[in-house]
């Protein structure tokens, strides 16, 4: 008789684990989401190299491929993930146009991110090209390997190819202000100072 009890207890005591688990991580999620700044998504390859990779160029364009060779032995680069059909990305290539206007010696390169090569071109065609070098990445593997959530996305590569910034969504004036300028500076001091 005294077995009953403890075998009810034991079973609502187990039925109840998931839901503490679920709250646990769900107040987790929510400290990181109103106390965090989400375009600053922690990236285990900050630090690292650049991984492997060998993209050919967009078919059509003028740009040559991109690959990791691209990203060693010189300056300090910035690459930018994105796509035709990324609302976002629309609106963060004016900041990469911009960009490239005020800072033509920093290398620019792009990763087309499983796109069609015809409405990739109309979206340069539309928006502006900033591109030094673009490579297709037609089925998303080089984009899984450098730890893409979603597009758009940026990461500044110093010199020796080891990723220094991930920055999620589209760039703004305070991201390339704030992150990517005093990165690309720390990376490469030749780099000049925001505003130059």
């Amino acid at each position: 008789m005294t077995d009953e009890p403890s075998t009810g207890g034991r079973r609502r005591l187990l039925a109840l684990i998931p839901a503490v688990v679920f709250f646990v991580l769900a107040g987790f999620f929510l400290v990181a989401l109103f106390n965090g700044d989400p375009s600053r998504v922690p990236s285990a390859l900050i630090g690292r190299e650049v991984p492997v990779f060998d993209l050919p160029p967009v078919e059509g364009l003028p740009h040559p491929g991109l690959a990791d060779g691209n990203l060693r032995g010189g300056k300090a680069s910035i690459v930018n993930v994105w796509a035709s059909w990324c609302v976002p990305c629309r609106e963060e290539m004016p900041m990469l146009v911009e960009f490239r206007q005020k800072h033509p010696e920093v290398p620019l390169y792009g990763i087309n991110y499983k796109d069609d090569p015809r409405a990739a071109r109309r979206f340069l065609s539309e928006l502006g090209d900033p591109f030094d070098r673009i490579g297709a990445d037609a089925r998303g593997q080089a984009s899984i390997d450098w730890g893409v959530y979603g597009v758009p996305e940026t990461y500044v590569v110093d010199g020796e190819g080891r990723i220094v910034v991930k920055h999620v969504g589209p760039l703004t004036p305070e991201s390339i202000e704030n992150d990517i300028l005093p990165a690309l500076r720390a990376a490469n001091p030749a780099t000049p100072a925001a505003g130059q």
